[in-house]
């Protein structure tokens, strides 16, 4: 089976019922309404940026993965049953939004998926330990992004892949107006935000290689570390 139908097969198992998956997977009625009315995006706007954004973990995939945050996994738990051979570590700041990703893993009765509470400006892990580091809609609320660029080049072993994407400002103005006066008084997402050009710039300094693109207020990146660490 092809990896999208097999991942379009789990997720039917998993299921958008809350009104958090839906928004994210813009796959329920109030879900395309938010996406179409804060980020201006259709279902297969959403699915193009997400494709690209985990097209840094190659089908076949066996190393081991870090994902933070995992939020409720509605966007990775189907993807990591395509990928036994791998071994997926999820973290997450947040108690709640882990133990429906963790019931998600159950229900697809993934053997390769742990889970830990953790903060991703102080990893509880060794150098050089993950061959992939993901971060879907994440960054933009982190309250020390700083920290969190640091600690993900930490954890990730020379040659990896870093991948991901989150909100940058100045893309998409009525997206930026959102952000302001709904979600960041909601605490939802924490300033400062990059910028396309600041990302870029940002990972191009750090990493070996780095592709950087965005659709609306999305970016999305790729990533490589160096093989030889200075």
């Amino acid at each position: 089976m092809e990896r999208k139908q097999a991942i379009r097969s789990a997720y039917r198992l998993t299921g958008a019922g809350s009104f958090y998956d839906g928004m994210i997977t813009c796959s329920t009625l109030p879900g395309k309404a938010v996406c179409r009315l804060v980020w201006g995006m259709n279902k297969a706007e959403c699915d193009a940026y997400l494709t690209q954004a985990l097209s840094g973990v190659p089908e076949k995939f066996s190393g081991r993965i870090l994902e933070v945050p995992v939020g409720t996994g509605v966007l990775t738990m189907p993807l990591y049953q395509t990928l036994p051979r791998a071994e997926a570590v999820c973290l997450d700041y947040s108690p709640d939004m882990m133990a429906q990703a963790r019931e998600k893993a159950e229900r697809l009765q993934l053997k390769n998926v742990s889970f830990q509470q953790g903060d991703v400006g102080a990893l509880p892990y060794a150098d050089e330990t993950f061959d992939v580091v993901l971060s879907l809609n994440g960054f933009h609320a982190f309250p020390d992004k700083e920290a969190a660029y640091r600690e993900v080049y930490r954890v990730l072993k020379p040659g990896g892949t870093f991948c991901g994407c989150f909100y940058v400002k100045g893309a998409y103005p009525r997206t930026d107006w959102f952000i302001r006066h709904a979600y960041e008084p909601a605490k939802f997402f924490t300033p400062p935000y990059e910028t396309v050009n600041s990302l870029r710039a940002r990972l191009k300094k750090r990493y070996a290689s780095a592709e950087v693109g965005h659709l609306k207020g999305i970016a999305w990146f790729l990533c490589r570390k160096g093989d030889c660490v200075q």
